[in-house]
């Protein structure tokens, strides 16, 4: 059962409804996520600014990071919607997979990514040595590193937000990595 029940556009303040209008506008629909975020008057604003920032992380680095973090979260909403930003951006099905799981064979620099992500993530902040090592040593910068750590806080707060809401998914499900894998 879901604790917060998606507000409709008439039950949020005007400046939401406004932010609402243009994703509809924009995406064809509010994702439930986004309209959760509209309980507060501020939050989805800031939420939205902090996704859309500029970074010197690429597209496709920004999507391993809500993957592999989503994962370590088990954010169901999450999961799905970075599986479809995931292909968006190139990835295939099996590299989702592998990128949910924490690395990524396909690509050097992406595996130090995930793995660091990873580590990162379930060390609440610390992780090993090794993987910070790792992730420099694979080309990204001090610049990364901080960015990373901005995109791994944004999808820790969306992960959040549904592991307490528990509202509708409204993406296709990703498939759960124990039946990928069996």
């Amino acid at each position: 059962m879901s604790v917060l029940q998606v507000p409709t556009r008439n039950q949020v303040s005007t400046g939401n409804q406004a932010i609402f209008d243009n994703l509809e506008k924009g995406l064809g629909f509010v994702p439930n996520l986004y309209a959760t975020f509209a309980y507060s008057d501020t939050a989805l604003a800031d939420y939205l600014a902090l996704q859309n920032r500029k970074s010197s992380l690429k597209a496709k680095e920004r999507e391993v990071i809500n993957l592999v973090v989503s994962q370590v979260n088990d954010c169901a909403y999450c999961l799905a919607a970075h599986t479809a930003l995931g292909k968006m951006n190139g990835f295939n099905d099996d590299q989702i997979l592998e990128l949910r799981g924490g690395s990524a064979s396909f690509d050097t620099k992406l595996d130090a990514l995930a793995k660091f992500v990873k580590d990162t993530t379930i060390q609440r902040g610390k992780p090993a040595q090794a993987n910070v090592d790792a992730f420099l040593n694979a080309g990204y910068t001090k610049a990364n590193l901080v960015d990373t750590l901005i995109v791994i806080g944004d999808k820790i707060i969306s992960n959040f937000l549904h592991g307490i809401g528990q509202f509708p998914v409204d993406f296709p499900a990703a498939v759960a990595l124990e039946t990928a894998n069996a």
